[in-house]
């Protein structure tokens, strides 16, 4: 039975092997139950799976994984663990624990040995720094996936499943929704971690397209203009695309390739700059005035000739008030 999602089970196994954090791997284990139900839950895992797991840790959502699918293959960089994980797996005997590296792990021939080659279902919590290598690594090896669903920094998350037109749609969005179709599926705070990291995490599912949504002739080279692209957002994207060391292309084949797609061509870098000048020399331009009031000042209003009857404004030359119609003497409309 998984036991190591209540944290006095895992602060126990933790002081049994004296284990210390390596800040290096940025390990944070899941201490909350409901959390690993539910990434269990989402990533719709059956007695028919072959499950890759990457960052086991103590084997807290390992137990779990073992408990729900068929067979589990649990990739741990770091040595420490692996004798804690022979310990808190010991009950199970359909995982194997693997010490290595997840990007130099040929994912391809364990998916081949371990089901047939037909699509696995990947699961992780995995270690925010390196999140972005790891995700793209299984998508670009074309390692035969059904799903990923993964722990990861809230922002990053975001990130993977934003749309166009706002601020967080960028290289990795595209990059992720060419391969699959991304949902956050839970909002994971700090305190379901030991040790608690900085930031808010959520779990998100990548479902593995069918088929991608555009038919390319060169896969690296869409993704070497897609991250061109994004990495000088102030530029034009012809510039942006002509800048790009490994993108070698002439200025004029881009230029043409760009109008034939009848993409309007905004130089954001240029408009944003216009922009600041105006406004500094509207700022330079208002202190002048400003200052010059100093030297000319407004001459005194003149004084308003009043009835003296109902006090309403009169004419300099009105001789009887058209609001009350009192005939009006000099003298009394003076005081």
């Amino acid at each position: 039975m998984a036991t190591l999602g209540i944290p006095q089970n895992t602060i126990e196994v933790l002081q049994k092997y004296n284990f210390n954090f390596q800040k290096k791997f940025g390990q944070n284990f899941l201490i909350d139950t409901h959390v690993l139900e539910k990434i269990i839950e989402e990533s719709g895992i059956t007695k028919d799976d072959f499950v890759l797991e990457i960052g086991p840790g103590i084997g807290t959502m390992t137990q779990y994984l073992c408990e729900n699918a068929r067979e589990v293959a649990a990739v741990e960089i770091d040595k420490n663990l692996i004798p804690i994980l022979a310990d808190t797996l010991s009950a199970y005997d359909n995982v194997e624990v693997i010490n290595d590296d997840i990007l130099k792990v040929d994912i391809n021939k364990l998916a081949e040995e371990k089901n047939g080659g037909k699509p696995i279902k990947v699961v992780a919590n995995l270690p925010y720094y390196i999140t972005t290598p790891i995700i793209m690594g299984l998508f670009e090896s074309h390692v035969p996936i059904d799903s990923i669903t993964i722990m990861v920094q809230k922002e990053v998350a975001d990130r993977m499943q934003v749309g166009p037109g706002t601020k967080d749609y960028g290289a990795l969005s595209l990059a992720v929704q060419y391969y699959a179709k991304p949902e956050i599926v839970a909002i994971v705070p700090p305190n379901c971690f030991m040790p608690r990291p900085n930031v808010g995490s959520a779990v998100i599912r990548l479902t593995r397209h069918k088929e991608v949504p555009v038919q390319v002739n060169d896969e690296k080279l869409m993704f070497k203009i897609i991250r061109a692209s994004f990495n000088q957002r102030r530029k034009t994207l012809a510039n942006g695309l002509n800048n790009a060391p490994d993108i070698h292309l002439s200025k004029e084949v881009i230029q043409e390739s760009i109008e034939e797609l009848g993409v309007p061509v905004i130089a954001y870098g240029e408009f944003i700059n216009s922009v600041i000048d105006f406004l500094i020399v509207a700022f330079v331009i208002f202190l002048i005035i400003k200052q010059m009031n100093h030297f000319f000042p407004k001459a005194p209003a003149k004084e308003v000739r009043k009835c003296p009857f109902c006090r309403e404004a009169l004419a300099d030359d009105a001789t009887r008030c058209p609001h009350c119609t009192a005939v009006i003497d000099d003298a009394a409309a003076a005081k």
